[in-house]
Order: structure tokens, then C-alpha cells, then sequence
């Protein structure tokens, strides 16, 4: 079947894997916890009663939130407002550059989450960079990034699709998921720590993932199993030689499906073993 993308490029977003992971998902499912959601690939896709989503990047979540507020064609509207206002293009660099200035300056509690996403949408591998004062700091994305005609769609169709979720904006270890149980599916995509990836550095504002917080999300899995949930979670266990020996050691309990996808065109199978990643989907059940 044919899947949706969302309208953000996200970093680690699973919209290429969808088809690799989703077949392992269940067929019936009453509540849908996306616990790490970032580009909403996952949660837009798939088919629930009711669909949570979380992240801990408020940034991204205060998008999603006023999207839901607005109508598709006020949302459009807004956009190309937004992008004449500044005579955004993928060549105006000095626009883009007055337009990100402009954000920063804005109080944080004034910003405009739909002015954060175009923003994004001209910046450098549509990515969401912030420093430690959340200052947006990614550089401009000349001759590629803009919002283009395939992602106005991507967003019209994400739009539709959002009307069903609940956002969140937490961090995983604060969250009460003992409202979840039998017939209820919560699908877990950490940054993975053993990858070097820019949602994974700390260089968004936010703190990078840790052992720390591996054990803790495998804890926690095992809580929600216990509880009936069924759980996916996506992970690698090797990664350019480095493995992730914990990761490894608690997956024993449930079943793993390795995940063929190919990174940073790498083989799995060459003969150097430093080129190799192995991306796996664990599941209890």
C-alpha cells in the first residue's frame, strides 16, 4: 500500500522504512502511542481509535498543534504569505537569513510555529537546528530546500490526517502510560545512541540520548508488556563497528525482525564490517 509522507523532512524519520516496519504491526489497534513521534511518518499511517503522539522537541509539536488549528486553506494561505513577506527562494539568502533573524528576535513566547515551519522548510536539509538559547541556527539551504509543490501536497494530506491526534510535548521518562492496555500498541523510534546522527548530538538544544536513557526505555517496555500493550521498538544493535550491548542483552526476552535498510549507501554485504548497520524491530508479540 501506498504510504504518506509528512510535509517535514525530519531527521531519522521513518517514512522510507514504513513498508518494512508496518507489515509487523498489528492489525487491530485501539489506542496508538507514538512515544518518540518527531515527523509523524509513523503515527499519519497508521489506522487506530485513538492516536497519541509525543516528542520532546516542543518545537515541532507546536507545529503539528497549529496545524490542527487551522483550516487547510488558511494554512496554506499563511505559508505563502509568510514566504512572499520575505521573498523566500532557494537562491534569496539575505531573505532567508532577515527572516531567521527575525524569528529569533521574536520572544519565545510570541513565536509563530507556522513561521518556525517555513522557515525550515528553506533551511539546510530542512533540518531543525537550535543552540541552547533556542535560537534557530541552521544554515540557508541554497538551490534545494523551499517549499515546493511536492511537499504543499505532502501537507494537505498530512493535514487531513490530524485531526485524531493527541499531541504531547514530554519527556519520555514523565509520562503515565498506565491508561494503556489490552488491545493498545505503542511504537518506540529513540535516537539511537550508538549512530551519530544530528537529533541524537545535542545540537538542537537538547540533550543527546545516553546509556542512561536506553535503560530506561527498556524498563519501561518491559512495564507496558506486563500491562498487556503490545510494543515495537526500532533500534540498531551495530553500527560501524560499534555495538549496542545493552540493546542486545534485553531483546533476548521478545522477538526481532532485522530491518533491511540501506545507510549512508553502505552494503550489508561487504566485506568491511565497519560499514555495517543492522536496524531491527523489536516487538512483544
Amino acid at each position: 500500500m501506498p504510504y504518506d509522507k509528512s510535509p517535514l523532512n525530519y531527521i531519522g524519520g521513518k517514512y522510507k522504512m514504513l513498508p518494512k516496519i508496518m507489515k509487523f504491526f498489528p492489525k487491530q489497534i485501539n489506542t496508538m502511542y507514538d512515544l518518540f513521534a518527531g515527523g509523524c511518518d509513523v503515527c499519519t499511517n497508521i489506522t487506530a481509535n485513538q492516536i497519541y503522539a509525543n516528542d520532546i522537541n516542543f518545537f515541532v509539536i507546536d507545529i503539528y498543534r497549529a496545524f490542527q488549528k487551522l483550516s487547510i486553506e488558511d494554512l496554506l494561505t499563511a505559508i505563502d504569505g509568510i514566504i512572499n513577506k520575505w521573498q523566500l527562494s532557494m537562491t534569496n539568502e539575505a531573505g532567508y537569513l532577515a527572516f531567521r533573524d527575525h524569528y529569533n528576535k521574536t520572544p519565545e513566547a510570541q513565536r509563530d510555529p507556522i513561521e518556525l515551519y517555513v522557515l525550515v522548510c528553506y533551511s539546510f536539509n530542512y533540518q531543525f537546528r537550535f543552540n541552547n538559547s533556542h535560537e534557530f541556527n541552521n544554515p540557508f539551504g541554497r538551490d534545494r530546500s523551499s517549499f515546493n509543490p511536492t511537499m504543499r501536497e505532502n501537507l494537505i494530506t498530512f493535514h487531513s490526517k490530524l485531526g485524531n491526534i493527541n499531541f504531547s510535548s514530554h519527556n519520555f521518562r514523565d509520562l503515565d502510560l498506565g491508561f494503556l492496555g489490552q488491545g493498545d500498541f505503542l511504537y518506540a523510534d529513540p535516537p539511537y545512541r550508538i549512530t551519530t546522527a544530528s537529533y541524537n548530538d545535542g545540537h538542537r538544544g537538547f540533550e543527546g540520548w545516553n546509556v542512561a536513557d536506553d535503560l530506561f526505555l527498556f524498563d519501561l517496555l518491559d512495564r507496558l508488556n506486563e500491562q498487556g500493550v503490545k510494543f515495537a521498538l526500532s533500534n540498531v544493535t551495530e553500527h560501524k563497528g560499534h555495538k549496542n550491548k545493552e540493546l542486545m542483552q534485553w531483546k533476548k526476552k521478545y522477538h526481532t525482525h532485522r530491518i533491511r535498510y540501506n545507510y549512508n549507501n553502505s552494503n550489508y554485504q561487504a566485506r568491511n564490517t565497519e560499514l555495517i548497520t543492522k536496524e531491527v524491530l523489536i516487538t512483544n508479540y
